[in-house]
């Protein structure tokens, strides 16, 4: 049978280990909530990326326009030129750089057609991407506000669990208290029982004389403590 002080001194290590379980959770949650953070900026930062790539294609499709329309003035003013000089070589020569801006403007008009293709299909995949992501951020948002909501209750529950702790810590004694909460304070469990000969606690065998206290029927001041990890250890029958 244990006695009286380790029936209190178990009870309060019943709650304590509630207390450090809340606490943890507690303690995670933040981390938790950083990380699914973290993935609704990578989300974010993917649309971005596509709807970036698409403007930047936009940016091209318009500067090419422009070139075009350079190119074409070119050839309009060479053409007009070419009806105003008599010289033959004159002529050739205005002929010759109407020539090349007209196939400059053929491999323009080429590369145009590329980046329209090109934006084509980078318009589909922003579209897919971003419906696909804005789905996945709001399931990141509700995971969020879940794990926010678990916050509160535990918050609640560590409140009351902490009261019950104080009210295991009245009826047990100054000296067994000081001594469970030294080796609290380095170690939990606090109490553990013997089986086998050994300490449940570090696995490792107790003294015959630890054993015979732990069986014996100690009185408050006089508990039984592992000779290898220093917790208290009591025989469970």
């Amino acid at each position: 049978m244990l006695s009286p002080v380790l029936e209190k001194l178990l009870i309060l290590q019943d709650r304590d280990a509630k207390r450090l379980g809340l606490e943890a959770q507690l303690q995670a949650l933040p981390g938790e909530i950083a990380l699914v953070e973290h993935k609704i900026a990578s989300e974010k930062a993917a649309i971005d990326a596509a709807r970036n790539e698409m403007r930047q294609l936009e940016t091209d499709k318009k500067l090419l326009e422009t070139e075009i329309g350079l190119a074409e003035e070119k050839v309009g003013k060479y053409q007009t030129q070419q009806m105003a000089v008599k010289k033959n070589d004159e002529y050739q020569a205005l002929g010759h750089e109407i020539e090349t801006m007209a196939s400059k403007i053929g491999a323009l008009e080429e590369k145009e057609l590329e980046i329209m293709y090109a934006i084509d299909g980078a318009k589909q995949r922003f579209q897919a991407a971003e419906a696909e992501m804005k789905q996945n951020i709001s399931g990141h948002e509700s995971r969020i506000a879940t794990l926010r909501e678990r916050s509160t209750s535990l918050t609640g529950e560590l409140a009351t669990v902490a009261t019950e702790v104080a009210e295991a810590r009245v009826p047990v004694g100054e000296p067994a208290l000081r001594l469970y909460d030294r080796i609290a304070a380095r170690q939990m469990p606090v109490c553990v029982p013997i089986h086998g000969g050994k300490c449940s606690g570090c696995h490792l065998k107790v003294s015959s004389e630890v054993e015979s206290a732990a069986r014996g029927k100690s009185l408050e001041t006089e508990l039984a403590t592992c000779d290898q990890c220093g917790r208290l250890v009591y025989w469970e029958s």
